[in-house]
């Protein structure tokens, strides 16, 4: 049986929403498989958006907005470009970044709408089914995609994301700008961090456990785990529980 992908698009009221309308009363062919969630501007697609489409089992989501400069509120997709990074740098450590994208159709470009749709469709289809999608999603991927949901929404990342542009655009009181590759560096840093002590609340939100237990499972150095554990209490996200046998046994005591 032939593949058909189940594609989510958001797409922004003032450009690319007219744009799909454009294709639409034009007669314009383009593959049905995509389902529509109109927003006002792109820069509202938030990644837990994206995550959340991929958990549900979407084979690809595909953000649109204005072009850069042509925004109804005047930065808006500058803000959509750097949520996007951030979702794109995230699903890189599952393997999904090739299952989503980003780009610009104005409301006079329903041809282009068309094309950005076909293409995009046709690389999930040599991607084939998503990993999440089916009756039988992979256990391991939606535990860690479910770890990329609540890192996103730490407070260290979004300060990164805010401030990122100002930062590496725009001359400190020293005249100087930061250095975009050191951005990167502290970014990467960030996201790999923040997703390793989501998967230890994860862990420690089914069973205590010691910091050996949980270096053991996730395959990471003890000493590294001790480090994050630190963090977490730290962040008032877990409690030391009992000792037994020496070792402390840690659990989470996060609301969600």
């Amino acid at each position: 049986m032939r593949f058909e992908p189940k594609i989510l698009g958001f797409l922004c009221n003032w450009c690319s929403y007219a744009g799909a309308d454009l294709a639409g009363v034009s007669r314009i062919q383009y593959p049905p498989n995509i389902r529509v969630i109109r927003v006002m501007c792109s820069g509202r697609v938030a990644p837990e958006f994206i995550f959340k489409a991929l958990k549900l089992g979407i084979d690809g989501v595909i953000v649109t907005g204005c072009h850069l400069g042509d925004c109804h509120y005047l930065e808006g997709n500058y803000e959509a470009v750097m949520k996007f990074d951030l979702a794109q740098r995230l699903l890189r450590i599952v393997n999904l970044e090739n299952r989503i994208r980003l780009e610009w159709v104005s409301a006079s470009e329903g041809n282009r709408f068309a094309e950005v749709i076909t293409s995009f469709t046709n690389q999930i289809k040599e991607l084939g089914p998503s990993p999440l999608s089916g009756e039988f999603p992979d256990p391991e991927i939606l535990e860690k995609l479910e770890a990329l949901e609540m890192a996103v929404g730490s407070y260290r990342l979004r300060a990164l994301v805010g401030r990122e542009r100002k930062i590496t655009e725009q001359d400190n009181v020293y005249g100087v700008k930061f250095p975009k590759e050191r951005c990167n560096e502290i970014f990467n840093d960030a996201i790999n961090n923040e997703y390793i002590r989501n998967r230890i609340l994860l862990i420690l939100e089914r069973e205590p456990k010691s910091v050996k237990d949980i270096a053991n499972q996730l395959g990471i150095d003890s000493k590294f785990i001790l480090n994050h554990i630190l963090v977490l209490k730290g962040r008032n996200q877990i409690v030391m529980q009992e000792i037994i046998d020496n070792q402390p046994i840690y659990e989470n005591i996060m609301e969600r």
